[in-house]
């Protein structure tokens, strides 16, 4: 990869904590929407599946907050 003149890789924008935040709250309303969709489809595979990203990304925000 190629920096321009002077720049250097610590000068670049980096991942911080609000692009995570951001995740976790898109996790949680996909993970809404894989339980609603997955106990109307009767696949129940689907809706733990969707469970398990809801208290997954619950606990990511919690622990930020």
């Amino acid at each position: 990869m190629r920096y321009r003149e002077g720049d250097s890789p610590d000068n670049l924008s980096t991942l911080d904590d609000t692009m995570f935040m951001g995740a976790a709250v898109l996790g949680l309303l996909m993970g809404i929407g894989f339980v609603v969709a997955g106990i109307k489809g009767k696949q129940y595979w689907l809706a733990l599946w969707g469970a398990g990203l809801v208290i997954a990304s619950v606990l990511y925000i919690y622990s930020f907050s």
